[in-house]
């Protein structure tokens, strides 16, 4: 992907958005972030600065769905998820900072037309407010799988590291559970048509 800095200028805020490695968007994740988890596989991560403060970091991947991009009718290549907002305190509304991100692949990733994004509901409570204001359109609430999250050594572990890491649940070594199945709100936000 091509590199290019975006500087916004704010009344009394110099925001910049650029990319950044995966040791920043790892430090936002892990102190800014609800679920201090850091998504796995090729991720696209922008950092955000406010007046030369690193403020935190935006990150986009392929989730933790293999088959997404089969629900929009579009190829595994044409589809992104929004998986992680991990902002500090920040004057820029939101909506802003991913608007701006939002330009910026869809000026240097021509072969993506969809962005995706899940507001945790039942974890969370969220809502996707930040999505309804910056004019993402709802899909509804979608449900987990029985097997999409795992409790092993009380924590919850995606179903999709567990065959990662073991084949099939049954071949983990330790005391495990399904977690209970969650609700979240998807949104998406058309790049191309």
């Amino acid at each position: 992907m091509k590199r290019k800095k975006t500087n916004v200028q704010n009344v009394d805020v110099n925001l910049k958005i650029d990319f950044c490695s995966f040791e920043a968007s790892k430090f936002a994740v892990m102190n800014w972030h609800y679920s201090q988890s850091m998504p796995s596989g090729k991720l696209l991560k922008y950092g955000v600065w406010e007046n030369n403060k690193f403020i935190g970091t935006v990150i986009y991947g392929r989730g933790a769905n293999n088959n997404a991009a089969k629900s929009f009718k579009l190829k595994q290549t044409e589809c992104c998820e929004l998986v992680r907002v991990a902002l500090n305190k920040h004057k820029t509304p939101t909506t802003k900072i991913l608007a701006i991100t939002l330009r910026l692949i869809k000026k240097h990733n021509p072969g993506i037309k969809l962005v995706f994004s899940y507001a945790d509901k039942t974890n969370q409570g969220h809502k996707g407010t930040i999505y309804k204001a910056g004019n993402w359109e709802y899909l509804g609430e979608r449900t987990t799988n029985k097997d999409a999250y795992y409790i092993i050594n009380n924590k919850k572990v995606h179903g999709r590291s567990v065959r990662a890491k073991w084949g099939k649940i049954s071949n983990v070594p330790y005391k495990w559970d399904y977690a209970p199945i969650e609700e979240k709100h998807l949104f998406i936000y058309r790049l191309r048509q």
